[in-house]
């Protein structure tokens, strides 16, 4: 169950971060670039401070599409992907009611928001669902590599795989606002509403896609069979 616990906790301190800069600073990847930094650098922080401190405890997915990548690889029982993904999803619940009880309790909604997923201006559905699955390839790939007990990165995981999400977020902000994090959207949506809601279908099929994907990749690239 602490393992189970610990992801919770760590999806909710991901969830508060890193949209919470994101309202707070309000990104805008066309006019706030600034901002774009910001958000970008919020989540991988939050990834590597999570990553030191529950990693020994759960392995800090804090991603369900991290856990498909995972339990696809092998490393991992269809129980405890299973039940990671759903404290996963209720810990980006919790970040997500604390952040819009702080953004909706500000004098005349000054600042307002969830951080929610939504395709950006004059990016399409499919457009959208591609920059999710490639994106989220890429980084569950990262993931897969740097923990690999024998072909790992050892202690320097966490760092590698935060920067990593920093980049990826630096590239797909522009077009989605950067999810690759099913749990990581479903929560912000469900608290915003409109067009989030509508499109939230993107953002848990094209993780989940991704991350099956770079699960392929590694067995086929980090198998030890030649």
């Amino acid at each position: 169950m602490k393992k189970y616990l610990a992801e919770m906790i760590g999806t909710m301190v991901l969830v508060l971060m890193g949209c919470g800069v994101a309202v707070s600073l309000g990104c805008d990847p066309v006019n706030n670039i600034p901002a774009v930094v910001g958000t970008a650098c919020a989540f991988g922080l939050a990834v590597v401070a999570m990553a030191y401190t529950i990693g020994g405890i759960s392995g800090c997915h804090i991603n369900p599409a991290i856990t498909l990548g995972v339990f696809l690889s092998g490393r991992m029982s269809a129980k405890d992907c299973g039940m990671y993904i759903i404290f996963q999803v209720i810990g980006a619940f919790i970040g997500s009611a604390i952040l819009y009880l702080l953004t909706s309790s500000t004098e005349g909604g000054a600042i307002a928001g969830t951080g929610a997923n939504d395709l950006q201006l004059g990016v399409t559905a499919i457009g959208g669902l591609l920059a999710e699955i490639f994106f989220t390839c890429v980084f569950v790939l990262v993931v897969l590599g740097t923990t690999d007990a024998k072909k790992g990165a050892g202690n320097l995981a966490g760092l590698a795989i935060g920067l990593s999400l920093i980049l990826v977020h630096l590239v797909c902000i522009r077009y989605t606002g950067t999810s690759v994090n099913p749990a990581r959207s479903i929560a912000p949506a469900i608290f915003q509403g409109g067009t989030a809601l509508s499109n939230l279908w993107i953002f848990i099929v094209g993780p989940f896609i991704g991350g099956a994907v770079a699960a392929l990749i590694w067995k086929m690239i980090g198998s030890d069979e030649k």
